[in-house]
């Protein structure tokens, strides 16, 4: 098995995407916008036996007590690419999320020594990122 990597996971819902990336290795932190999806996932979570940290909180802003990350999944469009995201990024490590509004891309940002790459995957239709994302700044 392969170190554990540390693995933020925007948008926890009922928990599911946490659990598979646990049992895929990782070290998951999880943060959930609605407080009784994050109470229910934490429970469930913990109940299964994963050692997942999972958190009620506006995941726009990331975890930046636990970052570095070698990925961050973002399970909500954002109006645009967070920077506090992309600054939470371990080098090498790979940031995927939708982003737009009406019209919607899933991007893949990963960063490396020089800076950032942004790398168009396909067009996607996810719900909209709610919380502070239309007010902090975006790459």
């Amino acid at each position: 098995r392969r170190p554990s990597r540390a693995t933020l996971d925007l948008g926890t819902g009922s928990g599911y995407q946490a659990a598979v990336l646990a049992e895929l290795g990782a070290k998951v932190y999880s943060i959930e916008i609605v407080r009784e999806l994050a109470d229910s996932a934490r429970k469930r979570l913990r109940s299964l036996g994963y050692a997942v940290q999972a958190r009620h909180g506006d995941g726009y802003a990331g975890w930046p007590d636990a970052a570095p990350f070698d990925a961050i999944l973002v399970t909500a469009a954002a109006p645009s690419v967070p920077a506090t995201l992309c600054e939470q990024l371990a080098i090498g490590g790979h940031l995927v999320i939708p982003v737009g509004e009406d019209s919607q891309d899933l991007l893949v940002i990963t960063r490396s020594l020089e800076g950032y790459t942004e790398k168009n995957v396909l067009p996607v239709l996810f719900v909209p990122m709610t919380g502070r994302a239309q007010a902090l700044p975006s790459l």
